[in-house]
């Protein structure tokens, strides 16, 4: 049932292979044209034949000799698809769309020897050459392991994501030779998990999931896999193999909540939310998701800092738009609070903690051997707090411009006023939040 709707139709093959064969035809001719050493080659799960049914990607590799210009071959892509967008990754590439394709050009360098690589990606066709040798008969499993990881919501090694890659996928199912079997073995993972398909690791890893990468021993391919992210596939593992549905692979999708459903649901909470929004810098999504998250805690901790509860808190970006939501435990303070000073006897100190707070509501008093004073806050409310001291966090280059450039706190049942489809999701899927964990 799951394999007949993730497996590609004959039809889709060969419209992926006549495509990648067109596009390669194209770049070795521009390049014969050009006197250029130059090898093209299609790389990814598209080489290995463990793509999913409708994920139409295409990574085409450019690889030029080790003592050449990248740059040449960047020039020849940009021809191969004069329609296209350059973005980056350790340098740039193109990204463009072909015949319903999204296909991304890269250029390399092709290298003898795995550990002598010029840059990250010219560790790919080590990949896909160790990976086709050893996949044969497996293909399926992979597909079915892919599946499951996206009906989970942990497919994806970009950082937004923080789950598996395609190529870990490939690994695990090389390791443990089916997809059942790679969910058994998960299902007892713990932190700390060493996995070595050659025996060759060389280096030790501070990630929770070591996974040695073949082709490059140093190198941990679980890198990106975040903690939560390991354990949340562990857990699914050990409860799909307890009770098997088709909910773990093709599970319900959230629709965008009403005005309605989304008052009802806050006012069960009885917490406030908090929304920061912005328009999002044009920086790739592993530039914006790590500030992002960096923002996060820096206004989490501006927060705690001051008194305020916060059950939880997420971000999301999409289109031009950027937004943080802090869901409140307490939003709101009494207008005075108590400042702590020095012991009684260090008589310098007192005086200048008594010089800081020269107005107080009551004291000083002693409390605990301790000079204590009760005074006005400066901001009792969250919200105020937030718009008062946003500015002045450190909240990453590119975030703090675009905040600078303008943004809206939107607090309780403001938040009904955004009206965006993909926030109406997110608030679901958080206010949701539930795992399939049994």
């Amino acid at each position: 049932m799951v394999l007949s709707q993730v497996r590609p139709s004959p039809k889709e093959r060969e419209r992926l292979r006549l495509i990648s064969r067109e596009i390669i035809a194209k770049i070795e001719r521009l390049a014969e044209e050009r006197g250029m050493v130059l090898q093209a080659m299609l790389v990814g799960s598209a080489a290995r034949d463990t793509w999913l049914a409708q994920d139409h990607d295409l990574d085409i590799f450019l690889g030029v000799p080790e003592n050449s210009d990248l740059s040449e071959a960047m020039e020849l892509a940009r021809l191969v698809a004069p329609e296209h967008e350059e973005r980056y990754a350790e340098h740039p590439y193109v990204h463009a769309r072909v015949d319903g394709f999204e296909v991304d050009l890269v250029p390399c360098y092709l290298v003898d020897d795995a550990s002598r690589l010029k840059s990250a990606v010219d560790r790919t066709p080590f990949h896909t050459r160790y990976i086709k040798g050893k996949i044969a008969g497996l293909e399926d499993d992979v597909l079915l392991l892919k599946q499951f990881l996206k009906g989970i919501g942990v497919y994806g090694s970009e950082l937004k994501t923080g789950g598996f890659s395609g190529y870990l996928v490939e690994l695990l199912v090389i390791l443990y030779r089916s997809f059942p079997d790679v969910l058994r073995a998960a299902s007892h993972w713990r932190p700390d998990t060493v996995l070595d398909l050659e025996g060759e690791g060389k280096k030790l890893h501070d990630e929770p999931l070591t996974v040695v990468d073949p082709v490059d021993p140093n190198r941990n391919v679980a890198a990106a896999l975040t903690l939560d992210k390991m354990l949340l596939f562990s857990a699914a593992s050990r409860s799909f193999l307890d009770r098997p549905s088709l909910e773990f692979f093709f599970p319900r999708e959230d629709e965008p909540l009403s005005d309605e459903e989304a008052q009802a649901r806050m006012d069960a909470r009885g917490t406030m939310p908090l929304i920061l929004q912005f328009q999002a810098p044009d920086v790739v999504e592993d530039v914006l998701y790590p500030q992002m998250r960096k923002a996060e805690e820096s206004i989490r901790a501006l927060l705690t800092r001051k008194g305020f509860l916060i059950l939880r808190s997420d971000v999301l970006a999409y289109r031009d738009r950027a937004v943080m939501l802090f869901e409140m435990e307490g939003w709101e303070l009494s207008r005075a609070c108590r400042r702590t000073g020095p012991p009684v006897w260090e008589a310098e100190h007192v005086a200048r903690f008594l010089a800081v707070h020269p107005h107080p509501l009551s004291g000083p008093y002693i409390k605990e051997g301790r000079v204590v004073v009760e005074e006005s806050r400066k901001h009792n409310c969250a919200r105020d707090l937030l718009a008062a001291e946003l500015e002045g966090l450190s909240l990453g280059k590119h975030l703090s411009e675009a905040i600078r450039r303008g943004h809206k706190i939107y607090a309780g049942q403001e938040i009904l006023e955004i009206r965006d489809r993909e926030f109406r999701i997110f608030l679901a899927q958080y206010l949701d939040a539930r795992a399939p964990i049994y």
